[in-house]
């Protein structure tokens, strides 16, 4: 019993230590990637890794208030066969 706690404390603190509080750099040697044609400075660390809109929807929290009926759609077609 006593064992399972220790091996749980050890693997947790071993999981903790994973996540670094440094700031990203490139490693020795190499430099940071090539600047994208259409911006006009070099982007930062961490405009690089922060996820885009697409990546990264918003959230929309309108509730539906009333049944509607939907639309036409046009490529709701029946399966062949």
């Amino acid at each position: 019993m006593i064992r399972a706690i220790a091996l749980a404390v050890s693997l947790s603190l071993a999981l903790s230590a994973c996540g670094g509080r440094v700031k990203l750099k490139p490693q020795d040697g190499k430099s940071m990637p090539v600047k994208p044609e259409d911006v006009r400075t070099q982007p930062t660390v961490e405009e690089m890794i922060a996820p885009s809109t697409q990546a990264n929807p918003k959230r929309s929290d309108e509730l539906l208030r009333r049944s509607e009926e939907r639309r036409d759609d046009k490529f709701d077609l029946p399966p062949k066969g």
